[in-house]
């Protein structure tokens, strides 16, 4: 999977080249191209951009397909202060940042007005409290509140022999860092603010921050689904100076994401 046309293009690069797909059906106007890879099918295809797009087309894709595997290759925002643009970050578990009560200030400034049922989880970002999510899935009698998402522990492992035996990808002349496990979050925002990055990091000390992940995430988690997703960070979520550099990386740093995926589909056993 992929969010949009730049992150399209690098995996269409990496697991089609030029040649063309075994064959595309569309459903509900989106893509999926089957394609035949080094000896496995692969279904290449958009999640879309942001939370309600990913999760709509993840579960669109899980209903009418045999899928047994659900990867992403995408860009994301970096909120580590140790990573760079290019990086790419393979997080092990993915959080909702926006999943938030927003609340009116105390009369005397000493607070917020809080819901009798909001306890909240994590530091707030002045009105806005992040809280967990509600979900359920087969096997629990009732919703209850998961703060993550665990990417599957057998990916991860393909993951960390793929980055053992690649060789090094550069970007902007430096060896880029790959990092597998950690944390990344995601909500419905494109997040371009010096002191919600900082307060982010703080809070959840994630590698990235994204669009779609933990949407993608939290629908392989209803369906039982193992999946990964792999990000490389396109620009630093505001923690740059002067205008966000996405409009000129994305491309470049899309690529480097979908190869890590490619060498994670041929660590699969």
């Amino acid at each position: 999977m992929a969010a949009y046309g730049p992150e399209l293009a690098a995996n269409e690069a990496a697991f089609l080249g030029t040649d063309p797909p075994v064959s595309v059906t569309k459903i509900n106007g989106v893509a999926f191209k089957h394609v035949r890879f080094e000896g496995r099918d692969l279904l290449l295809f958009p999640s879309g951009m942001s939370m309600v797009n990913a999760a709509m087309t993840t579960q669109l894709a899980l209903d009418r397909f045999p899928i047994s595997h659900v990867l992403f290759a995408g860009i994301a925002g970096g909120i580590d202060p140790a990573h760079r643009i290019g990086d790419v970050v393979i997080a092990d578990k993915w959080f909702h940042h926006s999943e938030a009560a927003y609340l009116n200030p105390k009369p005397d400034g000493s607070g917020y007005v809080k819901p009798e049922y909001l306890r909240p989880p994590y530091e707030n970002f002045g009105f806005m409290f992040p809280d967990h999510v509600w979900t359920v899935r087969d096997g629990m009698e009732e919703p209850q509140r998961q703060p993550f998402f665990s990417a599957d522990p057998s990916l991860l492992e393909a993951a960390k022999r793929a980055v053992a035996t690649v060789p090094p990808m550069t970007y902007a002349g430096r060896e880029v860092q790959v990092t597998v496990g950690g944390n990344g979050i995601s909500g419905p925002v494109f997040m371009d603010n010096r002191e919600y990055r900082k307060w982010a990091f703080r809070v959840w000390k994630a590698g990235c921050l994204d669009m779609e992940s933990t949407a993608i995430a939290q629908v392989c988690w209803a369906n039982q689904k193992p999946f990964l997703i792999v990000r490389s960070l396109s620009d630093l979520a505001g923690g740059q100076d002067g205008v966000n550099a996405a409009d000129s990386t994305e491309g470049p740093v899309s690529h480097l994401a979908a190869s890590v995926v490619r060498d994670v589909v041929r660590q699969l056993r």
